[in-house]
């Protein structure tokens, strides 16, 4: 690898210093974003000068637009895209992430009068297909079902100008990178190649070797270090305690990130939560893609005050102000650790991390917190009233008899389709009936505990 740089976080440019076109600069400020942060001022330069770019950051660093950016100036003035041949491809690894790059792709290309399609599996692949068909400049996509739509004939890679990979080192965690080799082959060999990734281990820097041309390498943080503004926490504590402990730490104000390592773990525990009346949604692989849409939503809209995930789900949640992460079940290696708890502290602000940690998982979480550069907080919890809980959540507790039942539309239209009998006016659900268009149950009758203030934002 050729040319690397390390660069420092100090950053002073705006967006308009840095490079980036007068109208992108408009989009951003009317966002709300006027300052670079560290990944953006790092990469800009050499991304809008047309350079191949390796960028290094963890969670939360700004990395989505720092490649945004540049595809889209780079693409903006130019010919539209021809039917079934695209101008530029990010590949993500999950869903999620590629819903959460195109809505923040959309005021851009919006701006640049450029067409996005999405491409992920899960779904029917028609619209896909016809997307596709019609002309898109920017697709999105997972490498599956990207694959799948190349191979029968709806995709050609070979008008691509500029290729991203973002959160490679995930992709390579869950096997995509023979995919990705593959996808990358159908490219023009002096097209652009973007590659953001959080770490870079052996398999990442084959395929930089392999597929960027005299790269320049930034790196904003240390991939492998702790957010500065993140508290670790361990709790040690009887296994018969952990759905208590949870329970009290997950309602408290705030949106709380409760991480398992198994699928089933995540089902089990946010049906726990709420029937003890935590208004809680899932996020893991055996869900459809509706269920995990209507889930997200709920969640980003606060009907859902936590969100159970699994690892995989992990890259692809992006919620600014995550106040609490909790690592429910440890994670089995260091990356997955610094990975989930970047749920939290996102953008500068505070975040807290708490991990349960189990007579037999002592050894574990000590090794894990060691290879992770952390040193955390250490406490014995007898039971669910201990005193530390409150310093972890501030703020009042609030239950909903019920939590939250997130309706899916084959449901709401029988719901509304419901025959009236003898005349009578339709009656208004009531708490415990099932939570109507995915309120929480019983939201008019909310217990509350310990009134000890508002728990403050992160």
């Amino acid at each position: 690898m050729s040319d690397f740089l390390l660069s420092s976080a100090v950053h002073t440019a705006g967006f308009a210093d840095l490079g980036v076109p007068a109208h992108l600069s408009t989009v951003l400020a009317d966002l709300g974003i006027t300052t670079p942060t560290p990944i953006q001022a790092a990469t800009l330069p050499d991304s809008l000068a047309g350079r191949d770019v390796l960028g290094r950051g963890r969670t939360g660093s700004g990395k989505t637009y720092a490649f945004l950016l540049p595809l889209v100036a780079r693409l903006a003035g130019g010919k539209p895209a021809q039917s079934r041949r695209p101008r530029a491809l990010v590949l993500a690894p999950t869903r999620e992430l590629v819903a959460q790059i195109e809505a923040s792709l959309a005021p851009l290309a919006a701006a640049a009068g450029l067409r996005t399609r999405t491409v992920f599996g899960g779904v029917g692949q028609n619209p896909q297909v016809q997307g596709l068909r019609a002309g898109a400049d920017i697709v999105l996509a997972c490498p599956g079902r990207l694959e799948d739509l190349i191979g029968q004939g709806h995709c050609d890679l070979g008008a691509i100008e500029v290729t991203v990979l973002d959160e490679a080192d995930h992709m390579a965690d869950l096997g995509f990178l023979p995919g990705v080799r593959r996808i990358l082959e159908r490219t023009p060999r002096d097209s652009q190649r973007l590659l953001f990734s959080a770490t870079l281990d052996k398999a990442i820097d084959v395929l930089v070797k392999r597929f960027l041309r005299n790269p320049v390498t930034h790196e904003a943080d240390s991939a492998q270090s702790p957010v500065a503004t993140m508290d670790h926490h361990v709790l040690h504590v009887a296994r018969e305690h952990r759905v208590p402990v949870l329970v009290d730490l997950a309602s408290a104000p705030g949106r709380t990130v409760v991480f398992t390592r198994t699928k089933y773990g995540a089902k089990a525990l946010a049906r726990q939560l709420n029937s003890a009346g935590v208004p809680s949604v899932e996020l893991h692989g055996n869900l459809s893609q509706g269920a995990r849409t209507r889930n997200m939503e709920a969640f980003h809209s606060g009907r859902a005050t936590t969100l159970v995930a699994t690892d995989i789900a992990a890259r692809g949640i992006h919620v600014d102000d995550v106040s609490l992460v909790v690592h429910a079940d440890p994670p089995v290696e260091h990356k997955a650790y610094l990975h989930r708890s970047g749920r939290t502290a996102r953008a500068g602000a505070r975040g807290t991390v708490v991990t349960l940690m189990t007579d037999e998982q002592v050894r574990e979480v000590r090794s894990l917190t060691r290879a992770a550069g952390i040193k955390p907080t250490t406490t014995k919890l007898a039971d669910a009233r201990h005193p530390v809980l409150t310093t972890l959540a501030p703020g009042e507790r609030v239950l909903v008899p019920g939590g939250l039942v997130v309706e899916t539309p084959a449901q709401k239209t029988a719901q509304q389709q419901r025959p009236q009998q003898g005349g009578q006016r339709p009656r208004r659900p009531q708490g415990g009936q099932g939570g109507q268009g995915g309120r929480p149950q019983g939201s008019g009758n909310r217990r509350r505990r310990g009134g000890r203030g508002r728990r403050p934002a992160a």
